[in-house]
């Protein structure tokens, strides 16, 4: 059974997740009487803790406006799936301003944890692998994160200084439509009021972000995810590279997601109509072709490469390499 310094502990808990609390609901919940529930709040207001008295039918107790406990209090599993989150977003680079922030809340968090869970977690993470290298991308600045997430909530203009890859710097000012993280990075998608289109912006190369007045409409379409993943699919590159696969989307999309390819629908045969399987054709900008033919070849289904020649013959290629390994003996 729970002792009353673990109650009382329970009991400011529940009135921190906000609302009035009944006396009959925090009975029941603490597993006590209505007499117990009432000193366990005067406890509370001994320590200073503002606990407040509402009258009326549907009266109880509240917590004061404005009131936060100092000590965070977690109970084992959730600080094992706070720290495990920490280490995760540190593995895939989706940090903000550097490491040293994750380091020092997961080194707070480990501190106050019962030695039998720290040893469980200690031993969870010597046994674990990862299949991606750590990240090393560029944090973007926590403030800068939170500026622009505020602006995106309330559809305000935000003044930016941007670094482009060509470094490059700008004065911009966007209509933010969303924050979309992917891949290590960080990334803001939305309209550059200078120019009147849409652009997507890495947020590590953002400075001084500050909101405007006054607000605008985001498009109803408005998909920053897709919005991002088809920029990088349209983006230049030293190649551009067309292909038609006749399968189904789910097929191709398996091999070529939305930010490698675009694909639209070729012009289908007559009787087609019946069958999920068309020919498609795919966009794709690469900057290398060398790791395109494993990735068609993965597919398993029919192409035909209408750009460039250099593809071509990388695909005979693999494929007189490969005929050659299955005739060994």
């Amino acid at each position: 059974m729970p002792r009353p310094a673990g109650r009382v502990l329970t009991l400011l808990e529940l009135l921190q997740s906000g609302g009035t609390r009944t006396v009959a609901e925090l009975a029941d919940r603490l597993g006590v009487d209505g007499r117990t529930v009432r000193r366990y709040v005067d406890q509370l207001i001994d320590l200073d803790v503002p606990v407040e008295s509402v009258r009326g039918r549907y009266g109880g107790y509240r917590l004061g406006p404005g009131y936060r406990l100092p000590p965070l209090m977690l109970s084992d599993e959730e600080a094992l799936a706070v720290l495990l989150g920490l280490v995760a977003g540190r593995r895939a680079g989706l940090m903000t301003a550097g490491h040293t922030a994750s380091e020092t809340a997961s080194a707070k968090i480990r501190r106050v944890l019962p030695r039998h869970i720290a040893g469980r977690l200690d031993t969870l993470l010597e046994s674990l692998a990862f299949t991606d290298r750590p990240g090393e991308f560029a944090a973007p600045d926590a403030g800068v994160l939170l500026t622009i997430a505020d602006a995106v909530r309330h559809s305000r203009p935000v003044s930016m200084r941007y670094t482009g890859g060509d470094g490059r710097r700008s004065e911009r000012t966007l209509h933010a439509y969303g924050i979309v993280a992917h891949s290590g990075r960080w990334y803001v998608t939305g309209r550059d009021a200078r120019i009147g289109e849409d652009r997507t912006f890495r947020l590590d190369r953002i400075t001084d972000a500050r909101a405007l007045p006054g607000s605008f409409e985001a498009p109803m379409d408005t998909d920053p995810e897709q919005r991002v993943l088809s920029g990088f699919a349209t983006a230049r590159y030293r190649h551009e590279v067309t292909v038609r696969i006749h399968g189904t989307v789910e097929q191709i999309r398996a091999h070529l997601p939305a930010a490698v390819a675009s694909l639209e629908e070729h012009e289908p045969a007559a009787g087609d109509d019946r069958t999920p399987e068309r020919w498609w054709r795919a966009e794709i900008r690469a900057e290398r072709l060398d790791w395109l033919p494993p990735v068609l070849a993965s597919i398993d289904r029919p192409f035909v490469i209408e750009r460039p020649d250099e593809l071509r013959d990388l695909v005979a290629a693999l494929a007189d390499r490969l005929a050659s390994y299955a005739r060994r003996a």
